[in-house]
């Protein structure tokens, strides 16, 4: 049986070099002989069954050695007929954008603009606009333009 794991560390980082804690972790699945897709906000590991389930204990406990707060797993099988398709890294902004949902106790787009601005600066701070396609993501969920999303994220900056 072939397994996908797929895991992440945090805190994120938006721009620039990846965290030790999340190279830590890449590190650790490579060496356990896991093939791996490294992404801004997460680490996808697929092999055999019985290597990646060994190895899960080392790549948390490299994560959490190198200064993680949390690692987040999800696994699934990725060799029955009719399986979903390969995890895709990006689906970690729909994880930030859950997270954030449930921290402040409503959807995005029914959050008041205060509201709409604090979401922004928690997904900001979570490294999720080093994704692809982040703002157009978050502006549909907030239920505003991109440009309204920029707005927000350069009223952080200054």
């Amino acid at each position: 049986m072939r397994l996908e794991a797929e895991f992440t560390s945090e805190p994120f980082h938006g721009e620039g070099s990846p965290p030790e804690h999340a190279v830590a972790a890449r590190d650790a699945a490579t060496e356990a002989g896991l093939d791996t897709d490294f992404g801004p906000l997460g680490t996808l590991a697929r092999g055999e069954a019985k290597e990646l389930l060994e190895a899960l204990p080392a790549i948390a406990k490299a994560a959490l050695e190198s200064g993680a707060t949390r690692v987040t797993l999800q696994l699934r099988r990725a060799d029955e007929p009719g399986s979903a398709p390969v995890v895709e890294l990006n689906d970690a902004l729909a994880r930030l954008i859950a997270d954030v949902e449930r921290e402040l106790g409503a959807k995005l787009g029914e959050l008041d603009r205060a509201g709409k601005q604090r979401a922004v600066r928690l997904l900001r701070e979570r490294g999720a606009f080093g994704l692809r396609k982040s703002v157009s993501s978050v502006a549909d969920a907030l239920g505003v333009t991109r440009f309204t999303v920029y707005n927000y994220l350069n009223r952080e900056a200054d």
